[in-house]
C-alpha cells in the first residue's frame, strides 16, 4: 500500500479522547446534515435524471503520529482515498474516495458504498462503522447522484488498488495535513461558459481536487475543523 499505513492499536488516553471526539462529530454532522454549496454548478442538476451513487468517506486512526499536530483533529486522524486510473472516462486520473454506482443488489448507499470499497480497495468491510450519510450530491459531469457515506474504520486492514482498470493506488492521508493552511488551496473550472472556484488540497505531492475536496472541505467547515486559509492561491491539475 501507497502511502501512510495503519495497524490495529490503541492510543493512549488523552488521544483516544480526541479521536473519540472526533467520531462523536462526524456523527453528529451525519445526523444534522449539510448543505452544499449553492454557487456550484452540480447545484442546477436535475437530480431525476442522474444514475444513484454513494462513495465511502473512511476515517481512521494511523500507527504513528505526522509530524503536525495540533488543531482541531488529532494528529492520527486520516481518510482513506484512492487515485482513478487515467483511462476512466469521467473523473479519470483524479484523486477520490472510494466508491461507485448502486446496484440493484444493494440495499441503500452504504451498501453500494462498502461494496465498492472492498472491490477497489480490498478493505474488510466488517471493521468499518458507518456513521450515516450526508445529503446526495448531484455531479452532472459524470451524470451521478452520489452520497457521501461517512464511517469510521474500526478494525483497519490492508488496502490496495485491486481492479486496475479502476483504480492504480490507495493510501490514507492524515487530515491535520489537509487542514494545515499551506495545504490549502482553489481549482478554478469552466462550466457552460462560467468559471467556477473549488476547494483543494495539495498533500504529499498530489492535488485532491474536484468532488472529492468539495466533499471534505464542506464537511471540515461544518465540523468547525478548518483553519483559516489563503483562498487566492489558486493551483492546477498540472501544477504538481
Amino acid at each position: 500500500m501507497a502511502g501512510w499505513h495503519s495497524c490495529d492499536v490503541t492510543p493512549p488516553g488523552g488521544l483516544l479522547n480526541a479521536i473519540a471526539d472526533a467520531r462523536a462529530e462526524l456523527i453528529a454532522l451525519c445526523e444534522r446534515g449539510l448543505e452544499w454549496r449553492s454557487d456550484w454548478p452540480n447545484r442546477r442538476a436535475d437530480a431525476t435524471a442522474l444514475r444513484p451513487a454513494a462513495v465511502l468517506v473512511l476515517f481512521g486512526v494511523l500507527d504513528a503520529v505526522p509530524a503536525r499536530t495540533g488543531g482541531a483533529v488529532p494528529g492520527d486522524l486520516d481518510v482513506l482515498l484512492l487515485r482513478r486510473a487515467a483511462t476512466l472516462g469521467s473523473h479519470a486520473g483524479q484523486i477520490a474516495f472510494p466508491g461507485g454506482r448502486l446496484e440493484a443488489s444493494d440495499s441503500g448507499p452504504i451498501a453500494g458504498a462498502l461494496r465498492e470499497a472492498y472491490e477497489e480497495t480490498g478493505v474488510e468491510v466488517d471493521g468499518i462503522e458507518p456513521l450515516g450519510t450526508l445529503p446526495p450530491m448531484p455531479v452532472p459531469v459524470s451524470r451521478h447522484l452520489v452520497t457521501p457515506v461517512p464511517a469510521w474504520w474500526t478494525r483497519p486492514s490492508e488496502v490496495a488498488a485491486v481492479d486496475h482498470d479502476e483504480s492504480v493506488d490507495v493510501f490514507r492521508v492524515p487530515v491535520a495535513e489537509m487542514l494545515d493552511p499551506a495545504n490549502r488551496a482553489i481549482t478554478q473550472l469552466t462550466f457552460s461558459g462560467r468559471t467556477y472556484r473549488s476547494p483543494a488540497f495539495t498533500v504529499g505531492g498530489r492535488l485532491v481536487w474536484g468532488v472529492t475536496a468539495l466533499v471534505l472541505a464542506r464537511m471540515f467547515d461544518e465540523l468547525g475543523w478548518a483553519e483559516p486559509w489563503n483562498h487566492e492561491r489558486i493551483v492546477e491539475p498540472d501544477d504538481l
